[in-house]
């Protein structure tokens, strides 16, 4: 004969069982979308191995001195890093400019050479002719000049002006014809940089230049 206590546990069991039949569908379906989601994690592939460096935090022209908010630092995978990057870019000035969330590599950057005269900032200029620009080397001295196409009249727009930069690095390859010629970075006195910056787009510019000796 079963006791009070039997009959409960019975009971109690019984009651498990009916509860468990009653949710065996969405426990069914619980446990495959757990099974479901650890096969994923399971087979999902590992991240690419990735790497931190400087991009323009914005629009950055040439002749930029970097400071605090013209960088930031982004993670990009090791496929699509530069080969050559900048570990501290602090006080650097850019031989040619960036465009916001492009990387800085150290071909962006004013190298070694002449630091920039007092009274001067650095003004990129473009020559017509790429052939000419790979003539010159940082330090060199030019003598900028301007010619009317119409008329051929020179002039001169800058005198001793210092080449500081020649993006691309110097020497590099001349484009061929109909090309769009080649920037240089000048030190220029503040109040013939934006002449120059502009001349180039109703004058022919061209140059006369001290190299520095041994250097061509």
């Amino acid at each position: 004969m079963d006791t009070p206590l039997a009959l409960r546990l019975t009971a109690s069991v019984a009651d498990a069982r009916r509860r468990v039949l009653r949710h065996r569908r969405p426990l069914a379906a619980l446990a495959a979308a757990v099974a479901m989601a650890a096969g994923v994690v399971a087979v999902r592939p590992p991240a690419p191995p990735s790497t931190a460096v400087w991009v323009a935090a914005r629009d950055l022209p040439a002749g930029t001195l970097l400071a605090d908010g013209d960088l930031t630092r982004r993670r990009v995978p090791l496929a699509a890093a530069p080969r050559v990057v900048v570990d501290d870019p602090a006080g650097a000035r850019l031989a040619s400019g960036l465009v916001a969330g492009e990387p800085l590599t150290p071909a962006r950057l004013v190298g070694p050479g002449p630091a920039l005269p007092v009274g001067t900032v650095a003004t990129p200029v473009r020559l017509p002719d790429a052939a000419l620009v790979a003539l010159l080397r940082p330090g060199d001295r030019i003598d900028l000049l301007a010619g009317d196409p119409r008329t051929g009249e020179p002039r001169v727009l800058s005198a001793g002006a210092t080449v500081v930069a020649v993006p691309g690095g110097p020497g590099a390859p001349a484009g061929g014809a109909g090309d769009a010629g080649g920037v240089v970075v000048l030190a220029l006195p503040q109040v013939n940089a934006v002449v120059a910056a502009t001349a180039g787009l109703r004058e022919v510019l061209g140059f006369v230049w001290s190299p520095l000796p041994g250097e061509h």
